[in-house]
């Protein structure tokens, strides 16, 4: 067995947030397939329909975060059928987010897979957000029949969906234009970074920290921190890999400003030269210490997890850290 079915087979509560998250896929995935229909009778050619799901889609390494959420439900214990709800919430806010930023950074992940004639990539992610936004109606109007949830928890939940994005949203706004200066380095990972990513990592608690009653303050309090810390040495890997990039399109990076503030001229010669996709291999000075740090975040934040009962050994923190330098497309730096 690999090292990660062995965290799986040590660690009850990752095996069974593995189980339910599948599960609320399934559901999120049946709820789109019955709302994205053509009107009877569209030519083939104008048809928009759910194309099929991947295998992949449902693997471990396209879903850890998601797990870790799921989890975070355990432990702050709650109930299996609001879990449920929450788990289903996450990965619709998984599609807005990851549309979000296709649309912003010409990317091309998929979180709802759609069927649309020709190569359309902004319609295409213009689709998945408003079937997102269909899929919530939905779900939340479902839940309150089911009595999960009661009616002003439903509109709760519908209002703050949004409301929790805005912040990152308006992050993300402020650098469509491109940024002029490049900051002290930690101002952009303890403010720029906070809002552009880690408190993304703090949406899953939206359910919780909003209509729960009798939730551990404490463990919460520390659940927070830990998400926090986990998602800025993710972003922090996000900042290696995608340096070629952000110098290209003038966003923030966290290595771009360390290079600015402590290498002047090697920034000033490569902003006059033609950034590479895979521009961190040539910048070691500042790679290395930001991948180390990105490292030591995402331990500090598991261990901080595992503080308030999710049970992942230290050989578990210390592997899945190390692989999310995998999961980012950092392979190459997996030593650091």
């Amino acid at each position: 067995m690999n090292k990660i079915g062995n965290i799986w087979k040590q660690c009850q509560i990752l095996r069974k947030a593995f189980r339910e998250h599948k599960a609320c896929m399934r559901s999120i995935y049946a709820m789109v397939d019955e709302i994205v229909q053509t009107p009877h009778g569209t030519p083939a050619e104008f048809s928009v329909c759910m194309d099929r799901i991947p295998a992949s889609f449902y693997s471990v390494s396209k879903n850890l975060f998601s797990v870790l959420f799921m989890s975070i439900y355990m432990l702050l214990d709650v109930g299996e059928e609001r879990r449920a709800l929450y788990g289903k919430l996450n990965h619709l806010f998984r599609s807005w987010v990851t549309s979000a930023d296709n649309l912003l950074d010409d990317e091309f992940k998929v979180v709802i897979p759609l069927k649309i004639n020709g190569e359309s990539h902004i319609m295409r992610e213009v689709i998945a957000i408003m079937t997102a936004d269909r899929v919530l109606a939905r779900l939340l109007s479902e839940s309150v029949q089911d009595g999960v949830i009661t009616a002003d928890e439903s509109n709760r939940l519908s209002a703050l969906s949004l409301q929790v994005l805005l912040p990152s949203a308006a992050q993300e706004a402020s650098e469509e234009s491109g940024v002029m200066e490049r900051p002290d380095p930690e101002y952009v990972f303890s403010t720029i970074h906070r809002y552009k990513t880690g408190l993304l990592f703090h949406i899953p608690l939206l359910g919780p920290e909003s209509i729960e009653c009798g939730i551990n303050q404490d463990a919460l309090a520390v659940i927070k921190k830990g998400l926090m810390n986990f998602g800025l040495g993710c972003q922090l890997l996000d900042d290696v890999r995608d340096v070629g990039r952000d110098l290209r399109d003038n966003r923030h990076n966290y290595l771009l400003s360390m290079l600015k503030r402590d290498f002047p001229e090697k920034y000033d010669r490569l902003v006059s030269a033609t950034a590479t996709d895979r521009l961190y291999h040539h910048m070691p000075e500042v790679v290395m210490p930001t991948a180390k740090r990105g490292l030591s975040a995402m331990r500090q934040g598991l261990a901080e997890l595992n503080g308030v009962g999710l049970g992942i050994d230290g050989a578990g923190v210390d592997f899945i850290a190390t692989n999310m330098f995998k999961v980012l497309d950092l392979e190459d730096l997996s030593y650091a």
